[in-house]
Protein backbone atom coordinates (compact mmCIF):
# COMPACT_ATOMS: atom_id res chain seq x y z
CA UNK A 1 0.00 0.00 0.00
CA UNK A 2 1.06 3.37 -0.76
CA UNK A 3 1.15 6.14 2.38
CA UNK A 4 1.43 9.65 2.65
CA UNK A 5 2.85 12.34 5.17
CA UNK A 6 2.04 16.22 4.58
CA UNK A 7 3.85 18.28 6.06
CA UNK A 8 2.67 21.70 6.61
CA UNK A 9 3.48 25.47 8.56
CA UNK A 10 -0.23 25.89 10.05
CA UNK A 11 -1.22 29.06 11.02
CA UNK A 12 -3.58 30.50 12.78
CA UNK A 13 -6.88 30.50 9.91
CA UNK A 14 -8.27 27.83 9.60
CA UNK A 15 -9.80 28.53 6.37
CA UNK A 16 -6.20 29.50 5.04
CA UNK A 17 -4.55 26.46 6.87
CA UNK A 18 -7.02 24.40 4.84
CA UNK A 19 -6.41 25.77 1.57
CA UNK A 20 -3.02 24.85 2.18
CA UNK A 21 -4.08 21.46 2.41
CA UNK A 22 -6.03 20.58 -0.68
CA UNK A 23 -3.50 20.74 -2.85
CA UNK A 24 -1.28 18.81 -1.05
CA UNK A 25 -4.22 16.26 -0.90
CA UNK A 26 -4.50 16.19 -4.41
CA UNK A 27 -0.61 15.31 -4.81
CA UNK A 28 -0.78 12.62 -2.38
CA UNK A 29 -4.13 11.44 -4.35
CA UNK A 30 -3.04 11.67 -7.80
CA UNK A 31 0.60 9.46 -6.76
CA UNK A 32 -1.54 6.80 -5.65
CA UNK A 33 -1.58 6.92 -2.19
CA UNK A 34 -4.56 5.21 -0.36
CA UNK A 35 -3.92 6.63 2.96
CA UNK A 36 -2.52 10.07 3.30
CA UNK A 37 -2.14 11.80 7.35
CA UNK A 38 -1.41 15.30 8.03
CA UNK A 39 0.37 16.59 11.08
CA UNK A 40 -0.59 17.69 14.35
CA UNK A 41 -2.85 20.59 15.07
CA UNK A 42 -3.61 20.82 11.32
CA UNK A 43 -6.09 23.17 10.97
CA UNK A 44 -5.19 26.04 13.89
CA UNK A 45 -1.62 26.30 15.25
CA UNK A 46 -2.88 28.88 18.30
CA UNK A 47 -0.84 31.69 19.86
CA UNK A 48 -2.57 31.34 23.01
CA UNK A 49 -5.92 29.70 24.59
CA UNK A 50 -8.01 32.95 24.03
CA UNK A 51 -6.47 33.26 20.51
CA UNK A 52 -8.10 29.33 20.08
CA UNK A 53 -11.05 29.50 21.99
CA UNK A 54 -11.82 32.29 19.42
CA UNK A 55 -11.84 30.11 16.49
CA UNK A 56 -12.22 26.39 17.40
CA UNK A 57 -15.25 25.37 16.18
CA UNK A 58 -17.32 22.33 17.62
CA UNK A 59 -16.61 18.79 16.59
CA UNK A 60 -20.28 18.08 15.30
CA UNK A 61 -20.89 19.77 11.95
CA UNK A 62 -17.33 21.20 12.02
CA UNK A 63 -16.77 23.24 8.57
CA UNK A 64 -13.02 22.28 7.60
CA UNK A 65 -13.41 18.30 8.50
CA UNK A 66 -16.95 18.53 6.06
CA UNK A 67 -14.62 19.49 3.71
CA UNK A 68 -11.83 16.90 4.69
CA UNK A 69 -14.69 14.64 4.23
CA UNK A 70 -15.86 15.30 0.97
CA UNK A 71 -12.38 14.97 -0.49
CA UNK A 72 -11.69 11.76 1.06
CA UNK A 73 -14.58 10.14 -0.54
CA UNK A 74 -13.60 12.28 -3.92
CA UNK A 75 -10.26 10.70 -3.98
CA UNK A 76 -11.85 7.29 -2.41
CA UNK A 77 -8.79 7.48 0.05
CA UNK A 78 -8.07 7.35 3.83
CA UNK A 79 -7.29 10.72 5.21
CA UNK A 80 -6.09 11.20 8.83
CA UNK A 81 -6.07 14.65 10.38
CA UNK A 82 -3.21 14.61 12.67
CA UNK A 83 -5.08 16.45 15.22
CA UNK A 84 -7.10 19.48 15.52
CA UNK A 85 -8.62 21.36 18.82
CA UNK A 86 -12.55 20.16 19.60
CA UNK A 87 -14.25 22.70 22.28
CA UNK A 88 -14.94 20.45 25.55
CA UNK A 89 -17.34 21.21 28.40
CA UNK A 90 -14.90 22.40 30.86
CA UNK A 91 -13.39 25.07 28.96
CA UNK A 92 -10.54 23.04 27.42
CA UNK A 93 -10.10 21.53 24.36
CA UNK A 94 -9.53 18.11 23.17
CA UNK A 95 -6.49 17.89 21.20
CA UNK A 96 -7.96 15.05 18.55
CA UNK A 97 -6.95 12.53 15.41
CA UNK A 98 -9.92 12.08 12.86
CA UNK A 99 -9.56 9.65 10.28
CA UNK A 100 -11.78 9.25 7.14
CA UNK A 101 -12.74 6.24 5.59
CA UNK A 102 -12.70 6.38 1.47
CA UNK A 103 -16.51 6.87 1.44
CA UNK A 104 -16.28 10.05 3.30
CA UNK A 105 -17.41 8.90 6.63
CA UNK A 106 -15.16 9.46 9.88
CA UNK A 107 -14.23 5.83 10.97
CA UNK A 108 -12.06 6.49 14.30
CA UNK A 109 -10.94 9.48 16.32
CA UNK A 110 -8.41 9.39 19.12
CA UNK A 111 -7.80 12.17 22.21
CA UNK A 112 -3.83 13.00 22.35
CA UNK A 113 -3.41 11.18 25.87
CA UNK A 114 0.14 12.35 27.28
CA UNK A 115 -0.25 15.87 27.93
CA UNK A 116 3.08 17.62 28.64
CA UNK A 117 3.13 19.50 31.95
CA UNK A 118 6.67 20.89 32.95
CA UNK A 119 8.97 23.28 35.18
CA UNK A 120 11.97 23.73 33.84
CA UNK A 121 14.46 25.44 35.55
CA UNK A 122 15.72 29.05 33.94
CA UNK A 123 12.41 28.68 31.54
CA UNK A 124 8.42 29.35 31.88
CA UNK A 125 6.63 26.57 33.30
CA UNK A 126 4.57 24.66 30.48
CA UNK A 127 1.49 23.47 31.14
CA UNK A 128 -0.65 21.59 28.23
CA UNK A 129 -2.93 20.14 30.80
CA UNK A 130 -4.63 24.10 31.58
CA UNK A 131 -5.78 24.03 27.52
CA UNK A 132 -6.33 20.67 26.77
CA UNK A 133 -7.61 17.59 28.82
CA UNK A 134 -5.90 14.44 27.48
CA UNK A 135 -7.64 11.34 26.67
CA UNK A 136 -7.75 8.14 28.21
CA UNK A 137 -8.18 5.45 25.08
CA UNK A 138 -5.81 4.12 23.03
CA UNK A 139 -7.27 3.39 19.79
CA UNK A 140 -6.76 1.33 16.18
CA UNK A 141 -8.69 1.00 13.71
CA UNK A 142 -9.03 -1.38 10.15
CA UNK A 143 -7.11 0.33 7.42
CA UNK A 144 -6.96 -2.00 4.28
CA UNK A 145 -4.37 -4.76 4.96
CA UNK A 146 -3.12 -2.62 7.68
CA UNK A 147 -4.30 -1.68 11.49
CA UNK A 148 -3.61 1.86 12.22
CA UNK A 149 -2.47 2.96 15.70
CA UNK A 150 -3.22 6.17 16.86
CA UNK A 151 -0.56 8.43 18.74
CA UNK A 152 -0.03 12.24 18.59
CA UNK A 153 3.46 13.95 19.01
CA UNK A 154 4.28 13.74 22.73
CA UNK A 155 3.33 10.59 22.99
CA UNK A 156 6.00 9.40 20.87
CA UNK A 157 8.01 9.44 24.29
CA UNK A 158 6.03 6.79 26.08
CA UNK A 159 6.22 3.56 24.70
CA UNK A 160 3.90 1.79 26.99
CA UNK A 161 1.29 2.83 24.71
CA UNK A 162 3.09 1.74 21.54
CA UNK A 163 3.28 -1.70 22.63
CA UNK A 164 -0.62 -1.69 23.61
CA UNK A 165 -1.34 -0.63 20.32
CA UNK A 166 1.07 -2.93 18.84
CA UNK A 167 -0.07 -6.14 20.83
CA UNK A 168 -4.32 -4.75 20.04
CA UNK A 169 -2.92 -5.63 16.15
CA UNK A 170 -1.64 -2.21 15.16
CA UNK A 171 0.98 -2.45 12.13
CA UNK A 172 1.08 0.68 11.51
CA UNK A 173 0.99 4.01 14.40
CA UNK A 174 0.36 7.22 12.82
CA UNK A 175 2.43 9.99 15.02
CA UNK A 176 1.23 13.43 13.77
CA UNK A 177 3.92 16.26 15.02
CA UNK A 178 5.01 19.86 16.31
CA UNK A 179 7.89 19.19 17.43
CA UNK A 180 9.99 22.03 18.46
CA UNK A 181 13.86 22.46 17.12
CA UNK A 182 15.60 21.43 19.98
CA UNK A 183 14.00 18.13 20.82
CA UNK A 184 13.79 17.69 16.91
CA UNK A 185 17.39 18.07 16.33
CA UNK A 186 17.89 15.44 19.53
CA UNK A 187 15.41 12.79 19.15
CA UNK A 188 12.63 12.79 16.64
CA UNK A 189 14.16 10.02 14.53
CA UNK A 190 15.41 8.23 17.09
CA UNK A 191 12.50 8.28 18.98
CA UNK A 192 10.19 7.15 15.85
CA UNK A 193 12.76 4.36 14.82
CA UNK A 194 12.82 3.00 18.60
CA UNK A 195 8.99 2.68 18.53
CA UNK A 196 9.13 1.36 15.41
CA UNK A 197 11.84 -2.03 15.99
CA UNK A 198 10.30 -2.41 19.32
CA UNK A 199 7.07 -2.90 17.87
CA UNK A 200 7.61 -4.45 15.04
CA UNK A 201 5.57 -1.62 12.82
CA UNK A 202 5.61 0.83 10.86
CA UNK A 203 5.50 4.75 12.41
CA UNK A 204 4.67 7.27 10.02
CA UNK A 205 5.12 10.62 11.12
CA UNK A 206 3.64 14.11 9.89
CA UNK A 207 5.11 17.27 10.79
CA UNK A 208 4.74 20.50 11.04
CA UNK A 209 8.23 22.86 9.87
CA UNK A 210 9.47 26.23 10.57
CA UNK A 211 8.29 29.38 11.91
CA UNK A 212 5.40 29.78 12.01
CA UNK A 213 2.18 32.71 12.63
CA UNK A 214 2.27 32.12 16.52
CA UNK A 215 6.00 33.27 16.70
CA UNK A 216 7.03 28.96 17.35
CA UNK A 217 9.60 27.21 15.14
CA UNK A 218 8.96 23.11 14.61
CA UNK A 219 11.10 20.90 13.43
CA UNK A 220 9.74 19.07 10.07
CA UNK A 221 12.09 16.04 8.80
CA UNK A 222 8.46 14.05 8.21
CA UNK A 223 9.24 10.40 8.09
CA UNK A 224 8.13 6.68 7.36
CA UNK A 225 9.86 4.26 9.04
CA UNK A 226 10.07 0.52 8.35
CA UNK A 227 9.44 -2.45 11.04
CA UNK A 228 13.21 -2.84 11.27
CA UNK A 229 13.72 0.55 11.70
CA UNK A 230 14.79 1.73 8.62
CA UNK A 231 14.36 4.64 7.36
CA UNK A 232 12.19 4.46 4.23
CA UNK A 233 11.47 8.18 3.29
CA UNK A 234 12.20 11.32 4.88
CA UNK A 235 11.62 15.33 4.09
CA UNK A 236 15.30 16.77 5.24
CA UNK A 237 13.74 20.38 5.66
CA UNK A 238 11.04 21.81 7.45
CA UNK A 239 9.56 23.63 4.37
CA UNK A 240 5.50 22.37 3.61
CA UNK A 241 5.85 18.71 1.06
CA UNK A 242 4.30 15.66 0.80
CA UNK A 243 6.24 12.62 1.77
CA UNK A 244 5.18 9.13 -0.26
CA UNK A 245 6.57 5.98 0.55
CA UNK A 246 5.39 1.82 -0.74
CA UNK A 247 4.87 -0.28 2.81
CA UNK A 248 3.95 -4.14 3.05
CA UNK A 249 2.42 -6.20 5.79
CA UNK A 250 4.51 -8.63 4.68
CA UNK A 251 7.41 -6.99 6.18
CA UNK A 252 5.59 -6.71 9.41
CA UNK A 253 4.93 -10.26 9.29
CA UNK A 254 9.02 -11.12 8.55
CA UNK A 255 10.13 -8.62 11.43
CA UNK A 256 7.81 -9.92 14.30
CA UNK A 257 8.65 -13.60 12.87
CA UNK A 258 13.06 -13.16 13.39
CA UNK A 259 12.43 -10.74 16.43
CA UNK A 260 9.15 -11.50 18.82
CA UNK A 261 9.38 -9.32 21.14
CA UNK A 262 5.47 -8.74 21.20
CA UNK A 263 4.77 -12.40 21.71
CA UNK A 264 7.61 -13.14 23.77
CA UNK A 265 7.05 -10.14 26.42
CA UNK A 266 6.13 -11.03 30.37
CA UNK A 267 4.26 -9.50 33.06
CA UNK A 268 6.66 -8.63 36.13
CA UNK A 269 6.13 -7.18 39.62
CA UNK A 270 7.72 -3.92 39.97
CA UNK A 271 11.14 -3.41 42.02
CA UNK A 272 10.15 -3.83 46.01
CA UNK A 273 11.89 -0.84 47.95
CA UNK A 274 15.07 -1.33 49.33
Amino acid sequence: MKIAAIQMRSGLDPEANLAALEPMLAEAAAAGARYVLTPEVTMIFPENRDQLASVAAPFEDHPQLRRIGELARQYGIFIHIGSLAVPLEDGRFANRSVLFGPDGAICATYDKIHLFDADIAGLNAYKESATYRGGDVAVTAPLGEFTLGFAICYDMRFPKLFNSLASSGATLIAVPAAFTVPTGQAHWDVLLRARAIETGSYVIAAAQGGTHANGRATYGHSVIIDPWGRIVAQLAHDEPGVLLADISAGLVEEVRGRIPALANARNFAPPQPL
